[in-house]
This record gives C-alpha cells, structure tokens and sequence, in this order.
C-alpha cells in the first residue's frame, strides 16, 4: 500500500469518519416510526443512552488493553466499522422489540470505539504539527453527524426506518474499507509492543495530560446535554413552538453551525496554538450557560443568534483538547490516552444529561442549562492547575 501524503490521509479519514459515525444517530432518525410500531411514546433518552453506555464500554475495554496502540489502527478501524455496521443491520433482521432495539443500539456503540477515538489516533500519526488542524476537521465531521437527525426530521422524509438503518451500515462499511485499504499506518506510528496492565496507572502520573483531560471533561459535561435539550430550548424561546418543521431546521443548524467552528478553530489552532483556542472556546461556552438565565422573552434574532453562537463555541475546543492530549502522550500510548479520554468524557455526559433531566422538577429549562457552566469552570481551574505544576517527568512515560 502507497504512503499516502498528510493532507489526503486527512480528507480520507474525514470522511471514513463521517461515515462511520453516521451510525451514532441513525436509532434517533428512525424513532418516530419505531415509537409508532412499538407503541413508545418516547424512546429518545433510550436509545441515545443505549448508544453512549456501549461507547463508554468499548473505549474502557479498548483503553484498558491498548488495542489501538498495540494493533494497526487502520485495520481496528476496518473491523469496527464493520461490525457495528452489522450489529445496526441485525436490527432490522430480528423481530422489532425493545430489547433488541437497546442491544443491538449498545454494540453499535460498543464498535463506534474503534472509530472515533481510533480515527484521532490515526490523524495523530500523520500529523506532528498542525494536529489542531486535522482534528478540528475530524471533530467537525461528527458534530455534523450529529446534526443530520434534525436535518431529516425536518425534511420529513417518508423513509422506511429500515431503509436509516441499512444506509447507514452501507456507510459505515465503506468508511471502514476505506481507512483499511487507503490509509495505511502513519509515518509518526509508534506501536506498543506488548500489553502491559501497568500503561494507564503510569499515564495518570502525567501533569500534562491530567490538565488536557480535565478540560475535555468540563467540556463535555456542558456539550451533550446541551445538544441533547436544543430542541426543548428552541421550543421554549420560539413564539410558534407547533412549527416542528422550522424548529427541526434551527436545531440542526444550531447544533451543525460547531462543525465550522472545529473547522475555524483547528485552522486558528496553527498559529495561536490548541491551548488558546480550547480555552477560549471553553471560557465562552461557560459564559454562554449564565447569559441564558437572563435571555428568556427575547427578541426572535437575539436569541436565535445567541444559541448559535453557543453552538459554535461548545464545540470548538472538542478537537484542541484532544490535540493537547495526544501531545502530552508518549508516541506509542497516544491511541490508549484518546480512547481512555473519551470513556471518562462520554460516561460524564450521561450523568450531566440525567442531572438536568432530574432538576427540570424544580427550575424552568433555562436555569437548569445555566447550571451547566459549573462544568467549565470546574474543567478550567483543574487545567489550569495541572499547568502550572512543575513537570518533574521525563518526555517518555514513567516506567512502572
């Protein structure tokens, strides 16, 4: 297999990625039909949770044996995507129940960790410099990913819910094929040879990387729940909150506008650094969470211009942190840094969305997302103190 250069290893890798990560929220575009055949009224919170708590299974179980440092990540990738492109096909081949729904849905999520995280591992061995950059374009492919639900919802599209499901798996597998037969292991890969139990213990003693990860966690204590309640938020502010068509379009472009914000900032990233963009972005989103407490009856332009502006900055230090992490990890441990990140992030994001779920008893929606800007905060001041602790390690990783 040809090297192929940095620059069309990247366009490779986006598009592997967003293809493979089509499968995330293909349960969430077929739950109007799959709620009417199952006679759930509402399934969105299950089928999204059933998706995350397979993610944050595959990337501990992922991290915990360095399966993305130890083996080829092209080809983890490969048969990642394939199998959860088979396990999203197996849900339309066995009877349509609940239970088979939320399992098939957890494996898909189970594999998604051989693409995600697997995908910034591979970008990283292309990318010494400008790593900001190339993830800002890969992160960017997810969050549009992660808008597309709205976009069909809003069209209306009269698709069978099979038809979501047997497109995405077609998707994923190409993506998978893709990355397996293109992109071939990275001039900057260095492989860990061997397992080795002791590996997350000695990464925990790295200042560095502890700052990155704390504020990759502030961020993403803030980012899901706040994609998850746009819809509810546009409801809330809209003057025609009945006017599901125009409300599904805002909520796409509201939650799809952070893929140019990670584009933008991986390309400000090259000259100001991932450190400025990150935490710019994550200061601003913060400050955006108190602003909505005093937001409510305004004008249809403000607030519409207010929530995209939210949505570009909750996004935009996803991408710098996950540089900062692959830059304060050794060579050979990147891939098991980026997916252990993840799993800690993603098992936040569950917890942030049912603590919101749980105050929304007492306080109207817009103090309850406010509430969110303690993740920010708490993520900043964390980062900032492993900053400024003095680095007594060497550049490799402590040996055990």
């Amino acid at each position: 297999m040809s090297q192929p250069t940095s620059r069309s290893a990247l366009i490779l890798i986006v598009i592997a990625q967003f293809l493979g990560t089509s499968l995330w929220f293909a349960g969430n575009a077929a739950i109007p039909e799959i709620s009417k055949i199952l006679g759930e009224p509402e399934l969105t919170a299950s089928i999204t949770t059933a998706v995350q708590l397979g993610f944050i299974s595959g990337t501990l179980i992922f991290a915990i044996l360095s399966i993305p440092d130890r083996f080829p990540p092209n080809k983890v990738f490969l048969y990642s995507s394939l199998l959860a492109a088979f396990f999203n096909l197996g849900i339309t081949l066995l009877p349509l129940h609940l239970f088979n729904l939320l399992i098939g849905r957890f494996l898909v999520g189970f594999f998604l960790a051989g693409i995600y995280p697997v995908g910034m591992k591979i970008a990283a061995d292309y990318f010494q410099k400008g790593l900001g950059s190339a993830l800002g374009f890969l992160v960017g492919a997810l969050v549009l990913g992660t808008a597309f639900p709205h976009l069909i919802r809003a069209l209306d599209l009269q698709f069978s819910w099979k038809f979501i499901f047997w497109t995405t798996s077609i998707l994923a597998s190409l993506g998978g094929i893709l990355i397996g037969w293109k992109v071939p292991d990275g001039p900057f890969r260095k492989p860990s040879p061997k397992f080795d139990w002791g590996v997350i213990p000695r990464l925990s003693k790295l200042p560095a990387l502890k700052g990155a990860a704390s504020g990759y966690f502030g961020h993403m204590w803030e980012l899901y729940t706040f994609w998850a309640f746009v819809p509810a938020l546009v409801a809330y502010f809209s003057s025609q909150p009945t006017q599901t068509a125009f409300n599904a379009y805002l909520s796409f472009a509201i939650i799809g506008v952070g893929a140019i914000s990670c584009g933008i900032g991986g390309l400000i990233s090259v000259k100001k650094g991932s450190n400025t963009v990150a935490l710019f972005s994550l200061v601003g989103s913060g400050i955006c969470c108190l602003i909505l407490w005093i937001l409510p009856n305004s004008p249809d332009y403000l607030w519409i211009g207010f929530l995209l502006i939210w949505g570009m900055l909750v996004t935009a230090d996803s991408p710098q942190f996950s540089t900062l992490v692959a830059q304060a990890t050794p060579s050979e441990y990147k891939g098991t840094a980026l997916t252990l990140v993840n799993c800690f992030g993603f098992s936040l994001t569950i917890l942030s969305i049912q603590f919101a779920q749980f105050l929304q008893k007492w306080l109207e929606l817009t103090q309850v997302l406010s509430l969110l800007f303690l993740g920010p905060a708490v993520g900043l001041l964390l980062f900032k103190i492993f900053k400024n602790k003095k680095e007594a390690l060497s550049p490799s990783l402590p040996a055990s």
